[in-house]
């Protein structure tokens, strides 16, 4: 298939995209090369060969959720630059006008 600068215009145009002239050659030059590779696995015999739908046979792999170790409030507030008995103290980020 022969990329041209219409269809990358083209392409451009249904992305809502603009490109300079060096941008559009750069991806002209990609596209070519992402069409004669997906051309040169449609060379490839694959009958026989079932199609693969996951990446390993694992399943639904999931742990119980247990309750393990943790720090205490204590710990958690020890290296906090400001902070009360319960909470650590933040900036306020959304003003109340």
């Amino acid at each position: 298939m022969n990329i041209d600068s219409k269809m990358v215009e083209d392409l451009a145009h249904l992305a809502r995209l603009r490109f300079d002239e060096s941008e559009k050659e750069s991806i002209r030059t990609d596209l070519e090369k992402m069409v004669a590779f997906v051309e040169k696995l449609q060379t490839i015999d694959t009958s026989g060969i079932a199609p693969l739908l996951h990446i390993s046979d694992a399943a639904n792999v999931l742990r119980e959720d247990e309750v393990k170790g943790s720090v205490t409030r204590e710990e958690a507030l020890q290296n906090s630059p400001v902070k009360d008995e319960t909470f650590f103290k933040v900036p306020t980020v959304i003003k109340k006008s």
